[in-house]
C-alpha cells in the first residue's frame, strides 16, 4: 500500500482510538460514577482516581496510555516517513482531546501522549513519565507534574533526538497540554488546586 495512504487510515484510526474515553467506559464497566457527573467532572486518571479509587483510575491510567503507545509504536514499525509518523501519533493524542463520543470534548490528553512518546522514543517516554511521578511525588500535584513532564519535553527532544520533527511533535503536544491545563494554572497560582489523595477544595 502507497505509504501516503496509509498514513491517512493509520492516522484516522488513531483518532478513533484516541477517542475511546477510557474514564467512562471503566467507570460504566465497574458499575462506578461516570466522571463526567462527578469530582472536576473530567474523564482523565486523576478525576476517575479520586472519585472511584485505585483500581478504576489504574485501568484508566493504562487504557489512555495505551491507545497512545499503540499508535506511536505503530507508526514507528509501517511508516518511515517522519512527518506521517509523528502525525499519526498525534492523532490519538487529538482523539483523546475531542472525542465524537463526548459530543468532541475530552480529557486533557497526559496520558495518552505519555503513551505516544513512549512508542515512539521509548527512553524519552520513560523520562517524562519519571518527571511527572517524581513532581506528583515531591507536590502531590497531578496537574503540577503533568505541566513539569511537558514543560521539559521540548528541551528533552532537541537534547535527546536527532530527529526535528520529533521536535516539533514535541512543541505541538505540550502546547496542547498546558493549553488544556490553563485552569489548572490558574488554581496552582492561587493556591486553590487539590491535591492527589484530597478532595476539590471548596
Amino acid at each position: 500500500m502507497d505509504e501516503e495512504l496509509l498514513w491517512v487510515l493509520m492516522a484516522m484510526f488513531g483518532y478513533l482510538l484516541g477517542a475511546i474515553p477510557f474514564g467512562v467506559v471503566v467507570s460504566k464497566g465497574m458499575g462506578l460514577p461516570d466522571p463526567r457527573t462527578v469530582g472536576s467532572k473530567n474523564v482523565g486518571f486523576t478525576n476517575v482516581l479520586r472519585v472511584s479509587g485505585t483500581k478504576a483510575g489504574v485501568l484508566t491510567l493504562l487504557g489512555d496510555m495505551g491507545k497512545g503507545w499503540v499508535m506511536g509504536w505503530a507508526a514507528m514499525q509501517w511508516l518511515t516517513d517522519e512527518r506521517f509518523i509523528m502525525f499519526v501519533a498525534l492523532s490519538a493524542i487529538l482523539g483523546h482531546l475531542s472525542s465524537p463520543f463526548l459530543n468532541f470534548k475530552g480529557g486533557k490528553g497526559v496520558a495518552t501522549a505519555l503513551g505516544a512518546v513512549l512508542g515512539l522514543s521509548p527512553s524519552i517516554g520513560f523520562l517524562l513519565l519519571l518527571i511527572w511521578l517524581g513532581a506528583v511525588a515531591i507536590w502531590r500535584y497531578s496537574s503540577g507534574g503533568a505541566l513539569a513532564a511537558f514543560g521539559c519535553f521540548p528541551v528533552v527532544a532537541i537534547v535527546n533526538e536527532q530527529r526535528p520533527e520529533f521536535f516539533v511533535f514535541s512543541l505541538v503536544v505540550s502546547t496542547l497540554v498546558w493549553i488544556k491545563h490553563k485552569d489548572n494554572i490558574a488554581r496552582l497560582w492561587k493556591g486553590t488546586e487539590s491535591k492527589i489523595g484530597q478532595g476539590r477544595p471548596g
